[in-house]
This record gives C-alpha cells, structure tokens and sequence, in this order.
C-alpha cells in the first residue's frame, strides 16, 4: 500500500461506474484503458477533480453492449484508482488504473453527465485493501497450467519473471490479462480468497488449454 491508496474508512459512498465487458480489475492489478466516448471523458474528467476512482464493472449479458441506454450489470466489480493519465490531441484520455476494492452496488443515482453513478457496498471486501502475504496456493500445478495454455494459444510470455513474482501478482495478472469468457472473469472477480481464485484460475486455464489442444488435434 502506497500513501495514495485509501484506507476502508475513506472509501467513498458512491462511485462512477465503467462497464465493459469482458475486463477484470482485481485489487493492486493494473489496468491500462483508452478513453474515448464522451460520456466516459466525463467520467474520468471528473474523477480526476476528485478522489480519482471509479469502478469497473460488467454487463450481465453478453450483447449488452450493442443495445442503448444503460445495460443490466452485475452487482459486483472492483474500483480502480487513477495513478497515471495523459490527454492525446484527439481528446482521448489514455489511463492507468490501479486496482483499490472490490464492491457491491445497492442502488443506482441520479446523473447529469452522461455515465452512470452507484452508491455501493465495500464492507464485505474490506480485506482487499491488504495484499495477502502467506499463501499456500498450489503454484507448481498452476504454473504448469499457464505453461501450457500459453503454448496452445501461441502466446509469449517472460517465463523469469513468472517465476519470480509472488502468488498474488502471478495469479492477479494472470487472470486479467488471459482472455477468458466474461462469466469466467466474472467468477474470478467474486472468487473469496486468494486460494479460492488461484484455484479456479488453474482449472479455467487447464481447460482452455485442453480445448485448444483438442482443437487442435481434431
């Protein structure tokens, strides 16, 4: 925890709310995004006058976002906090979004700028504000299993890296950065625990890379 992140207590009642589908934010990850809708250049304008938070969340349903006015969401995402933006001269804002809390949202208010704004619920995941120190995650297997979706999906990776990183970033980066369904992510996202989510994540990973490899074979 750096001196910028926000202690439970100064979690603020509501949010700006970001749906997108198919991106996960898990506490301390990384999220890079290019801003580009209008009302979503509100969003971040304004958060930037703020506490520089908002949350990203998903639609419930897998075309949601083709259809107007304010798709169905699911209840739980996560709030990242801006630490680094920059204005391009086509009046983009490119971010990076550090991932603070997950919440839950309780009811919707009232905007006037376009994007949508929740009073939320962050007591349930107040022990995400705390990076988890002892794991006991079974990272040979999930090692292994990352091994080998990355050869079936011809992706590289910095294997050294890998290796040296500990459980929460691996298994944080990894579940952001693959390109799972968006109700894998969604799972990912509620998963309790460090461990909880480490396993699941191995199984979805195994899988896809069977799949893929079944794919292949055929």
């Amino acid at each position: 925890m750096t001196a910028f992140d926000p202690e439970f207590d100064d979690l603020p009642a509501t949010l700006p709310i970001f749906p997108l589908t198919g991106v996960l934010l898990l506490p301390r990850g990384r999220l890079p995004l290019n801003i580009f809708e209008p009302r979503y250049l509100n969003m971040v304008s304004d958060a930037l006058g703020g506490n520089r938070m908002f949350g990203m969340i998903q639609p419930s349903e897998a075309d949601a976002e083709q259809n107007e006015g304010d798709p169905p969401l699911y209840q739980i995402g996560c709030a990242g906090r801006i630490t680094h933006f920059e204005e391009t001269k086509d009046d983009r804002f490119i971010l990076s979004l550090k991932g603070v809390c997950r919440f839950r949202t309780t009811e919707k208010i009232p905007t006037t700028r376009g994007y949508r704004r929740s009073a939320v619920d962050w007591a349930p995941f107040r022990d995400d504000l705390h990076s988890v120190q002892d794991t006991q995650i079974d990272r040979g297997r999930l090692e292994k299993a990352v091994r080998s979706y990355f050869a079936a999906k011809e992706l590289e990776a910095n294997w050294e890296a890998i290796e040296k990183a500990d459980d929460e970033y691996l298994v944080t980066s990894i579940a952001m950065l693959c390109p799972f369904d968006p109700s894998e992510k969604q799972a990912l996202l509620e998963a309790s625990d460090l461990m909880t989510r480490s396993e699941l994540l191995t199984t979805i990973v195994e899988m896809a890379a069977l799949d893929q490899t079944d794919g292949v074979r055929q």
